[in-house]
This record gives structure tokens, sequence and C-alpha cells, in this order.
């Protein structure tokens, strides 16, 4: 299937599918909307219950599932976050069709997110082998899984899912009630679950498998998000 790179609304890039009318994030602003869901509205919202900073080191790492790994674009804003809350993250992105090196390099995400940086860190997130854990700096170590999201089987693993996966529109197979079981069983108590999405088909799948879940205004040029909690 043909993917082709975009300029968002906020100048930064994404992955587009033309023959879905499908992009891998918001055409609004694909780091706006990372920022806003998954960093505000997850990593930032979790750390501040449960990660103050008289906590030991145990407490302040954070697991985090990324359902859709994608371009990098959130572990690369999860791990420059990590960097200021000073917690450490163990990151696991799963992915059935990983991205190429092309696209990989088509991608504008440090010029616009560290531009007195080198891009070492972003594309080590790439280079990485997968189904290993990979140490990429002390804030995040990264294991990347190529696989299905139906295959996941992780138990009480994880304080944080990031649900990134392309719509229901296209592919409502992965907003059902069996895939939210999966993310269910994959969460410590207390662990969150952010998405984009805000459909009510979604979030009635996500109550029927256990989950507390939130409206929370959405990124630019979308009303609402949704926020689950175990």
């Amino acid at each position: 299937m043909k993917r082709e790179i975009i300029i968002t609304g906020d100048g930064s890039t994404t992955i587009q599918i033309p023959e879905w009318n499908e992009q891998y994030h918001s055409i609004h602003g694909a780091i706006q909307e990372a920022n806003h869901v998954f960093i505000k509205h997850g990593l930032q919202h979790y750390n501040t219950l449960y990660c103050s900073k008289e906590a030991d080191s145990e407490s302040k790492t954070i697991g985090i599932l990324e359902i859709g790994f994608g371009t990098g674009l959130n572990a690369f804003i999860t791990l420059i976050e990590a960097q200021k809350l000073g917690i450490h993250i163990n990151y696991t992105g799963v992915e059935a069709y990983p991205v190429s090196p092309q696209e990989i390099d088509a991608l504008n995400y440090t010029k616009t997110l560290q531009p007195e940086n080198s891009d070492i860190p972003f594309k080590k997130l790439h280079s990485t082998t997968w189904e290993e854990a990979h140490k990429i700096n002390d804030d995040l170590t990264l294991t990347k899984r190529q696989q299905f999201f139906s295959e996941i089987k992780d138990d009480e693993k994880y304080n944080i899912i990031y649900f990134d996966a392309f719509g229901a529109r296209v592919q409502p197979e992965l907003w059902t009630e069996a895939i939210f079981e999966i993310m269910f069983k994959a969460l410590k108590p207390k662990g969150v679950l952010v998405t984009y999405s805000a459909k009510g088909s979604v979030r009635r799948a996500m109550q029927a498998v256990g989950f507390k879940v939130e409206r929370l205004p959405g990124p630019p040029g979308k009303r609402e998000m949704l926020r689950a909690s175990k």
C-alpha cells in the first residue's frame, strides 16, 4: 500500500496512506496531537498522580505500551519529556508494518523538537533491532515488537498505554471489546490508556471490559479524546 510524507498544520511531518485517506498523525499538527493526547493527558497525568519527587527509583520508572509505533514520534517526545521529569521509561512499541528507512529520513521531528541537538536519539529508536530491549539513553529503554495487536499477551505489565492505532473508520477491528480486553489485562492496577478517539462505540467498548472512561478536550482540530483508567 502506497505511503507518502506530508506536512501537517504545525509544520511537522507525518505519513499518509492515500488509498485510505488516513494519516499516522493529525493533519492539524502531528506534534501538537502527540503532546496533547499522550504526554499531557497520559505521561504527565500519571507522573503527577504516582511519581512524586520523593518517590524511590522503582516508582519513578514508568512502563509504557504504544499501540502503533509507526513513525516513532510518540516514543521520541516521551524520551524528551522523561528527561524533563527525571523519570525512566521502559517503552514497548508494537507495530505490524514498520516504516522504511527512507520514510524515517524524511521525517522532521528532530529539527522541529530538538534543533540544537543531533538526530542520533531519534534515529536510534528506529535502528535498534526488534524483539530486544535497548537502552536508548539514561531516560528510556526501548523494546520494539513486530506483531498484530490481537497477539499481545502481556499481563499487568504497563502503567500507561498509548493507543494510537489507525482510526475505526478504516480499521474497526482494532477498536473492539476483544482488543480493549487485551489492553485492560496488560495494564497494572491504576494504569491509564489514552487515545485520540472519542467515538461513542469506542468508549462503550472500553467500559464493557472494565475501564472507567473520561472524555477530555481534544487536540487542535478535534473536540474530544478519551482517557481510560483501570
